[in-house]
């Protein structure tokens, strides 16, 4: 439902107080500026009347309750910090946004939050209210790759830019890409053939995996670039593949056919809660250790809440991992800065949130605009970009992040936050399909 800007009817109100979860400096402007020309350039989306004022606002819609949740309040986390950096023009955001000072462009950036619970319509309906009532001029946050489709639907329609949260989907940038959408970490294809190589070298060819799969776009695709690459370069046997619902409460029927399919590996799609569950009912099973485990695609906090029993010597790929500070002096001025914080050491939902602020804030100021085409042609101009894993940058093709995929094997943990070595570091574009190949055409700027 939409209403006029700068009405305050009991609808607004109670949205803001139940649904909302404001947060961070939530400003509600009591009025704006019809649409107007500025800059040569027609109004769109919410340009001008977004960016008018002496700040703008984004908004973010992460899941808080429901199976991924305790992956969302780490994501807004990376975010939160990301918008402290940006508003007092913090070095590591000059190290990545070098042209940065306070604020992008001067200007200072808040923020309102809603709770997704992982649901489509959930996430689109709290960012069409922040479009309304503070003309957001960018959204954020997804947990699930569900809601980043539906996410660069809305964002392609109202044209208003979208960066992801979390999405391991090959059709957020394949088949579901969007021009006034962009992704940054890893997903689908490149966690296979990043981890693919590592599993053939550790056990060898022609072994048989059940897989189980969450029953959305990141399942089914994680499922098929991970089963296709072992099946081709190593001769693996998919024996089976148990697609369970989004938080299913209980994984024993799923279990009793991988039990009985005759397979050596235990290869988990699940994430979040559903990830835990399942893995620890399977230990319960007696699945594991007999069978060997394998995350093609790692969830943040899975090893403390699974324990380290279960993920010891275990392979997975993934975004980020807090020793990387060892190597790369802008993740350790991230872990420094969001350890103090929050006392804890980020995961990689964090480490991805804060990222997509950054290299949202370096593509306004490469662009002198916030006049969202203009940003968007900043995104596609080829460029080197600073990040926590090294110089990183953007594939104009279809709006994904050419970055490394880290593999990490899973150890018994010697001190606080110690769940994981970091065993190598995958250059992105040796493991990136061609930009054309899942489908992806972006559609138009206006």
């Amino acid at each position: 439902m939409h209403r006029k800007p700068g009405s305050h009817g009991p609808d607004r109100r109670d949205f803001l107080r139940a649904g909302l979860g404001v947060a961070g400096g939530l400003v509600l402007p009591s009025a704006f500026a019809p649409p107007a020309f500025a800059d040569d350039h027609p109004a769109i989306g919410t340009w001008p009347a977004g960016s008018q004022g002496d700040s703008v606002f984004i908004g973010i819609a992460v899941p808080r309750t429901g199976t991924y949740a305790v992956q969302g309040e780490d994501e807004l986390k990376g975010y939160q910090l990301a918008v402290d950096h940006i508003n007092e023009g913090h070095p590591l955001i000059k190290a990545i946004s070098p042209k940065t000072k306070k604020g992008v462009l001067g200007k200072q950036v808040k923020y309102g939050v809603a709770d997704s619970a992982a649901k489509p319509n959930d996430a689109v309906q709290a960012q069409q209210r922040f479009i309304t009532e503070n003309k957001a001029i960018l959204m954020t946050g997804s947990t699930s790759s569900a809601v980043a489709v539906a996410m660069n639907k809305l964002a392609q329609r109202e044209k208003v830019l979208y960066v992801t949260g979390i999405s391991g989907s090959n059709d957020t940038t394949g088949k579901d890409c969007v021009r006034y959408g962009f992704r940054q970490n890893f997903y689908g294809e490149t966690a296979a053939n990043a981890l693919g190589p590592v599993l053939l070298k550790t056990f060898g060819k022609n072994k048989k995996a059940a897989f189980m799969t969450p029953d959305y776009t990141y399942g089914h695709t994680v499922t098929k670039s991970m089963s296709e690459y072992l099946t081709k370069n190593g001769g693996w046997q998919m024996v089976t593949n148990q697609v369970s619902p989004l938080g299913a409460p209980d994984y024993s029927s799923y279990l009793t056919n991988i039990a009985n399919s005759g397979a050596e590996f235990l290869v988990n799609v699940n994430w979040g809660h559903d990830a835990v569950l399942s893995c620890k009912q399977a230990k319960q099973f007696g699945i594991l250790p007999k069978m060997k485990l394998v995350i093609p695609y790692q969830i943040p906090f899975l090893a403390p809440e699974c324990g380290a029993d279960i993920t010891e010597g275990v392979y997975a790929a993934t975004d980020f991992w807090w020793t990387l500070q060892d190597k790369f002096p802008l993740a350790k001025m991230f872990v420094e800065a969001f350890q103090k914080k929050y006392n804890y050491r980020p995961e990689w939902g964090a480490e991805n949130a804060y990222m997509s602020f950054a290299l949202w804030a370096d593509a306004v100021e490469h662009a002198g605009s916030f006049y969202p085409p203009d940003v968007i042609k900043a995104y596609e101009t080829p460029r080197k970009i600073n990040s926590m894993v090294g110089e990183v940058e953007w594939r104009a093709a279809d709006h994904q992040l050419i970055r490394p995929v880290i593999i990490v094997k899973g150890r018994k943990p010697t001190g606080k936050d110690d769940f994981w070595d970091v065993v190598e570091i995958v250059p992105g574009a040796s493991v990136m399909q061609k930009p054309d190949a899942f489908g992806c055409n972006l559609g138009d700027y206006t």
